[in-house]
C-alpha cells in the first residue's frame, strides 16, 4: 500500500527543512524518486533480492559513502535502518542528490526530474527509465497531470 500523497509530501518538507535541505525542487524530486523506486512506499526492500532498502531503494554502499561524506547528518546509522526510518531515508536520498554538481531540476518540470533521476540516482546501470519515472510520478505524485 502506497503512502498518502499529502502526508508524505508534508513529512518530506518538514524533514528537509529541519536539516536545511529543503526547497520545492528537492521535495518534488524526492517524491518522484519514491514513486519510481518503491511505488511510493509499497516496497521497502528490493524485489529482486538485491541490497536496496527503504522508500527510495538506496543500496548500502551508497548510504555508506554518503555517511562518510555527511557524518554530521547521518552519524553512525546503518543503511538497513532506512527500511523503518522514513526521516533517515529522506535525508539520505536528499544527500545523494546534494553531491551532484548540476543544479536540481525545476520543481514543475517532470521530464527534467526524470532525466536527473536517471542520470544521478538510478544511473545507466539501473533498470529504470525516464518513462518509468514520469509514469510513476503521474500515478502517485500528480495524478491527472
Amino acid at each position: 500500500m502506497a503512502f498518502d500523497r499529502k502526508q508524505f509530501r508534508d513529512l518530506i518538507v518538514r524533514v528537509l527543512e529541519a536539516h536545511g535541505l529543503g526547497g520545492d525542487a528537492a521535495v518534488n524530486l524526492l517524491l518522484g524518486t519514491a514513486a519510481v523506486e518503491s511505488r511510493f512506499g509499497t516496497f521497502l526492500r528490493q524485489l529482486s533480492g538485491g541490497p536496496a532498502v527503504g522508500v527510495f531503494q538506496m543500496e548500502p554502499a551508497t548510504f555508506n559513502w554518503l555517511r562518510d561524506l555527511y557524518q554530521h547528518l547521518l552519524g553512525s546509522r546503518h543503511a538497513r535502518e532506512m527500511e523503518a526510518d522514513l526521516a533517515l531515508a529522506i535525508v539520505a536520498a536528499r544527500l545523494r542528490y546534494r553531491v551532484v554538481r548540476e543544479a536540481l531540476p525545476p520543481a514543475d518540470n517532470v521530464q527534467a526530474q526524470a532525466r536527473y533521476w536517471k542520470r544521478y540516482y538510478n544511473t545507466h546501470r539501473g533498470a529504470g527509465s525516464e518513462a518509468d519515472y514520469i509514469r510513476q510520478y503521474r500515478r502517485f505524485v500528480a495524478p491527472g497531470e
